[in-house]
């Protein structure tokens, strides 16, 4: 099974300097453990809310709004996208994150959709260009690292 774990920003995030030495050293030894035991399929961290923009719906008319953002706990600040067999399983990683500064934060865990999840709504024609799409993705993702 597939989660994410999501950081939630924090007003040092949002606010601050950026990772610290100690910080951006914990981190690769954490990413590195999880690369190891073959869990990790992704992983970045975001630019501040400074830096965003939020599109809005509503019917059919657009909005776009630039950052900052309040609530910076609302916000996310990064993610880890894991391959581990249960929900206990991703929320044992979660508990394992680095926080070298000793901040309050936290980690919302979240199962991600497979496509076996979605049911008869799933046509085959919809699986099969989902599928298209995954592969095209992943050839595209393989052509860029050469």
């Amino acid at each position: 099974m597939r989660f994410m774990l999501i950081v939630k920003s924090n007003p040092a995030v949002e606010n601050g300097p950026g990772p610290s030495e100690a910080d951006l050293t914990e981190m690769g030894r954490f990413n590195e453990e999880m690369m190891q035991a073959g869990i990790m399929k992704g992983a970045e961290g975001l630019h501040p809310s400074t830096r965003g923009a939020r599109v809005k719906f509503d019917g059919k008319k657009t909005t776009v709004i630039d950052g900052p953002f309040t609530e910076a706990k609302e916000l996310v600040a990064g993610f880890w996208i894991i391959d581990v067999p249960s929900m206990a399983d991703a929320v044992a990683w979660a508990r394992r994150v680095p926080n070298a500064d000793g901040v309050q934060g936290e980690i919302e865990v979240r199962q991600v959709f497979e496509l076996d999840d979605f049911g008869p709504e799933l046509t085959p024609e919809t699986r099969a260009q989902e599928e298209r799409m995954r592969a095209g993705i992943e050839k595209q993702s393989k052509q860029s690292k050469h």
